[in-house]
């Protein structure tokens, strides 16, 4: 008896109805019935019956009653029939596309541009600079209403309403399409750099700090809280780490090159204009860029290192790889700090 077995796997296919709407997480459960022998014309049958314009209809049974001899065939038979494993029901999740989500709400509240852009005067934005506002809070939106300012808000609103007042002199986007809004802030940044160097050197002269040590601490610290925030956004909302890691390497790249470079060619020309010699004295400077450079490829190391499967990338993966690459991470910056410190106070000896 030769025993021929067609078909060892099958597809099922399900079919999902696009609504082109945002959606939250969504799950379905498919589950495997109970195998049993279908006729030829049965299976015809409900083949036209899904395709439609075919109704199955009850047969009746007008067979004979089986021997005792086929009895036990079919019972032999289908002791080799097909039986159901362990798991015969599956669940299907959907996910939620965040990038997604954060197309549509930008979308949604760009239909009033001027929410999205700026305001329309600089009255509105200094109204809005010195009051106080309420949080956001999507479940009340959906509710429709009003929230008022909690005790946080008000502590919040007084700790920072010096800035907000301060940036609420930034012209609004309506002004020569954008130009006004973009060069004004360029030169306020341009000067809150030069005040926070400032206040930085005074500050470490008032408590006995050298500048090299005030600069790789609160300096670097200062503009580098930024650029972590916004490290951290675009983590959580793209779905790869590009933009993220990007940032770090951009900015970076954007002090080193940009403002070192526009800062020593200002200098430069200007000593030359006055037919001085330009002199920089490099300091720590050798030992700080080595020391940096080392701890920048044992990150770069740890990084790739954590594309192995068992990870899965740079970012997340498994709570104890999180908690591990951070501290470390935290770690050589504090070392990075200890020994760059130790050097300028020539505790150690540099090069």
């Amino acid at each position: 008896m030769n025993v021929e077995l067609s078909v060892q796997s099958k597809t099922i296919s399900v079919k999902v109805i696009d609504d082109e709407e945002y959606e939250k997480n969504k799950t379905f459960f498919l589950e495997i019935g109970e195998p049993r022998l279908v006729e030829m014309s049965e299976k015809k049958a409900l083949l036209l019956n899904e395709l439609g314009g075919f109704t199955i209809t009850e047969e009746c049974d007008d067979k004979q009653p089986l021997t005792s001899k086929e009895e036990e065939e079919r019972r032999i038979a289908e002791l080799g029939r097909p039986i159901l494993g362990e798991h015969t029901k599956l669940e299907v999740i959907i996910e939620e596309s965040y990038e997604f989500k954060s197309t549509v709400d930008k979308l949604i509240k760009k239909t009033n541009l001027a929410l999205v852009v700026g305001t329309n005067s600089w009255r509105e934005q200094f109204i809005e600079a010195i009051t106080v506002s309420a949080g956001e809070d999507d479940d009340d939106d959906e509710c429709g209403e009003e929230k008022l300012p909690s005790c946080f808000d008000y502590v919040m609103h007084f700790l920072t309403v010096f800035w907000k007042v301060l940036f609420a002199f930034v012209p609004p986007t309506e002004y020569w399409n954008g130009w006004a809004c973009f060069i004004v802030s360029i030169l306020m940044i341009g000067l809150l750099t030069a005040f926070i160097g400032d206040l930085a050197s005074h500050f470490g002269c008032t408590i006995g700090l050298k500048d090299s040590v005030t600069a790789v601490v609160f300096v670097a610290l200062g503009t580098s809280v930024p650029d972590t925030f916004a490290s951290k956004v675009a983590a959580t909302q793209d779905q790869y780490a590009d933009a993220s890691i990007g940032n770090v390497t951009g900015s970076n790249a954007v002090n080193v090159f940009l403002g070192i470079g526009v800062a020593w060619s200002i200098a430069a020309i200007y000593h030359a204009a006055n037919g001085e010699q330009f002199k920089v004295s490099p300091g720590t400077l050798a030992f700080s860029v080595t020391l940096f450079t080392i701890f920048a490829f044992i990150n770069v190391g740890v990084l790739l290192y954590r594309r192995r499967p068992e990870i899965g990338g740079e970012l997340g993966g498994p709570r104890t790889a999180k908690l591990l690459t951070s501290c470390l991470f935290v770690l050589l910056w504090l070392l990075y700090i200890f020994f760059s410190s130790l050097e300028a106070y020539c505790h150690i000896k540099g090069f």
